[in-house]
């Protein structure tokens, strides 16, 4: 599609929590929190002429590769949230995104992203084919306090759990889909934390890819305030996920 009229550097996006989105407490999930900070993502794309079906001419896709997500409260069911997203970094392969939520203009989640351009037949990433320069770039306007970073994976980790790759797991890029993985791991922790709002902030790394029928394994390791899962497929690492605790 070409660059929408209405396109602009900074883009506000408005959401309303349905019940479907939301935990037994009423709250949104942690899941369904990065599925709207992704959709905003990819709604800015599409306006600014490189969005999936653009990149798709030439076998190209957004493909994350690390999250931090820093949480000061969630919304609830029936709120209207506006997420706020804008490009911190863009060039060649690679593009950094700031994204922010909002519930009556306070703002209760900041998420910094990183993002590389993939090649969906070759499998390996490779520079944006598209134009982007259009896009004005915010390099000091942060939305965290603190920035995305290698998760510290210890060798001192338990097996908690084995799993399939299922086909409802693979997303339009025939690959697992980065929220499943976060997924798989909240249904690990004590459910108590989780329904009381426990996570202050999170952090992912996406390391390789995982498709249907692999086999993979789930580790985990707690201590202090931190917990820290990890998916490995023949003993190499595919997802690193590290929780931080209010």
């Amino acid at each position: 599609m070409p660059i929408s009229p209405n396109f602009t550097s900074i883009l506000s996006k408005d959401w309303e929590i349905n019940f479907t989105q939301c935990a037994p407490n009423g709250y949104l999930k942690y899941t369904e929190l990065c599925n709207l900070l992704q959709l905003t993502a990819a709604a800015h794309s599409e306006i600014g002429g490189i969005s999936f079906s653009d990149m798709q001419e030439f076998n190209q896709a957004w493909v994350l590769s690390r999250m931090r997500v820093e949480i000061t409260e969630l919304p609830k069911w029936r709120d209207t949230v506006t997420v706020k997203t804008w490009i911190n970094s863009l060039e060649n392969s690679r593009s950094v995104r700031a994204l922010e939520m909002y519930v009556n203009g306070k703002k209760i989640v900041g998420s910094e992203t990183f993002w590389a351009v993939f090649n969906t037949e070759k499998r390996r990433p490779e520079p944006l084919a598209l134009p982007y320069e259009h896009f004005e770039l915010y390099p000091d306007n942060k939305a965290t306090a603190a920035t995305f970073s290698k998760i510290n994976i210890t060798h001192e980790k338990e097996m908690v759990f084995e799993r399939t790759v299922f086909l409802s797991d693979l997303d339009i890029v025939n690959h697992a889909n980065n929220v499943k993985y976060l997924e798989w791991c909240l249904d690990l922790v004590d459910e108590k934390l989780i329904l009381k709002q426990g996570i202050k902030s999170f952090e992912m790394n996406f390391l390789k890819e995982l498709s249907l029928k692999d086999k993979v394994v789930i580790h985990e390791n707690t201590a202090d305030e931190t917990t820290i899962f990890s998916i490995t497929k023949e003993e190499k690492t595919s997802f690193a996920l590290q929780l931080n605790w209010k």
